[in-house]
């Protein structure tokens, strides 16, 4: 996959749970490894996250790509994003817009306070700072900021 226009999203189903957490953890490596310097990839707790996502009606987990090898992930509920993700060797190719533009009617979103990139991105895509904290469920529980939109 090599631009936007080739992504097909269908929602995500329990068979996809691998395939979720293995690219949550492929894109967290590049782009977090700043923010988790040292610490193990805690695999199971966020392959039980995605299964407990999986199952709850209120959520919507949508992705792209082939089944094995994800390229492209989006959570949400009616209010807020949840988890975005992006195979890094596809940054840049507009899947992360393409995805944000499926979460209509979400108003707010989490990220890291030292995750430059994706604050630059929801930034750029007109997305604001609260000037709501809160820590992160995963050590070393760094600073999480809450961002809105419309």
């Amino acid at each position: 996959m090599t631009a936007t226009s080739e992504a097909v999203f269908r929602p995500a189903t329990a068979a996809d749970a691998d395939a979720l957490t293995a690219l949550e953890r492929d894109t967290n490596l590049v782009a977090l490894a700043h923010v988790f310097p040292d610490v193990a990839y805690p695999y199971d707790e966020v392959r039980a996250r995605w299964w407990q996502l999986l199952a709850d009606p209120g959520v919507r987990v949508e992705v792209a790509g082939p089944p094995d090898r994800l390229d492209v992930y989006l959570a949400r509920d009616d209010e807020r994003l949840r988890h975005l993700g992006v195979r890094p060797e596809l940054w840049g190719h507009g899947l992360a817009r393409a995805a944000v533009e499926r979460a209509t009617g979400v108003r707010r979103l989490w990220v890291l306070r030292d995750n430059a990139r994706a604050r630059g991105f929801y930034e750029h895509l007109g997305w604001s700072p609260t000037g709501r904290e809160q820590q992160a469920e995963w050590p070393p529980y760094p600073v999480e900021l809450e961002y809105g939109r419309g």
